[in-house]
C-alpha cells in the first residue's frame, strides 16, 4: 500500500494521557494509512504501551482527539471501539491460563455474529496449527512463544480493522522471536493495518511501512521504516550500533 496520501483509517492529535501526576502522552500526533504497518519504537517506560492502552480506550485520555475510519472516537468506551474494529494484543500476552485455548480464542470473538465464528476460528487455526492440535488444553500450558500466538489469534477473532500488537516478541527466545515476525509478516501480506509496539526496534523497522520514535510520551522522530533504520540517532539510541 502506498503510504504516501492514502486512506487514513487512524488519525491522532494532540493526545495526552497521565497516571496520576505523571503524563504519560504529551501531546502525541500521528496517523496510519489503512493497509499499512506502523513500529513504535521507544525504550521501555517511553510511552508505547500508554499510546496503545490509550487508543484502545483502556486508559483515559486527559486531552486530544482520536478519528477512527472517519469517527471521532474519543469518548467511545473500551468495548465500542472493539466493535468498531480496534483489536490489541495485549504487552505480556494477558491470556486466561485455566481456560482452554479454543475458549480463549472465542472470547475474542464476543462482538462478532455467531455465523462468522467458525470460519475465523479455522483461519485462526491455519495460521497457528500448533493451537488447533492443543486447542482443548488450558491456554496455561502453553509455552511463552505459544501463548503469544494465541494472544494474537485472540485479537484476530475479532476481525480488526486495526491491529495493536504490545511488545509480542518481550520474553522470548530469539527462534521464537522470528516466528511472531514472521506472523506480522503474513497478515501485512494479507493488507491488515497493524501498529506493532515493539523493544526489538531492529526487527520492527526492517518489518514496518513507516515507523514513530517515541520518547518520554512524546514522538521525537518519524519516517519510513529503512529510513529510522539508517538514522544515526536510531542507532545509536535503539539499534546498538
Amino acid at each position: 500500500m502506498p503510504a504516501s496520501g492514502g486512506d487514513v483509517l487512524l488519525k491522532v492529535t494532540g493526545l495526552e494521557s497521565s497516571y496520576g501526576r505523571i503524563k504519560a502522552l504529551k501531546g502525541l500526533n500521528l496517523e496510519i494509512h489503512r493497509g499499512e504497518t506502523v513500529a513504535l519504537v521507544g525504550a521501555n517506560g517511553a510511552g508505547k504501551t500508554t499510546f496503545l492502552r490509550t487508543l484502545s480506550g483502556v486508559q483515559p485520555m486527559g486531552a486530544g482527539q482520536i478519528w477512527f475510519d472517519g469517527e471521532d472516537i474519543s469518548k467511545v468506551r473500551a468495548d465500542q471501539r472493539m466493535r468498531r474494529g480496534i483489536c490489541q494484543s495485549p504487552e505480556g500476552r494477558q491470556v486466561f491460563g485455566p481456560l482452554a485455548i479454543e475458549d480463549n480464542l472465542l472470547l475474542g470473538a464476543y462482538t462478532q455474529p455467531k455465523q462468522n465464528v467458525p470460519e475465523d476460528l479455522e483461519k485462526v487455526y491455519a495460521m497457528f496449527p500448533i493451537l488447533k492440535e492443543k486447542r482443548k488444553l488450558p491456554a496455561g500450558t502453553l509455552s511463552g512463544g505459544q501463548q503469544q500466538m494465541l494472544a494474537i489469534g485472540r485479537a484476530l477473532m475479532g476481525r480488526p480493522k486495526l491491529l495493536l500488537l504490545d511488545e509480542p516478541s518481550m520474553g522470548l527466545a530469539p527462534l521464537l522471536v522470528q516466528e511472531v515476525f514472521n506472523v506480522v509478516k503474513a497478515l501485512k501480506a494479507q493488507g491488515m493495518t497493524i501498529i506493532l509496539a515493539e523493544q526489538n526496534a531492529f526487527a520492527a523497522l526492517a518489518l514496518a511501512d513507516r515507523g514513530y520514535v517515541i520518547e518520554t510520551g512524546e514522538i521525537t522522530l518519524t519516517g519510513t521504516g529503512q529510513d529510522l533504520i539508517h538514522n544515526e540517532k536510531v542507532r545509536a539510541a535503539y539499534l546498538g550500533m
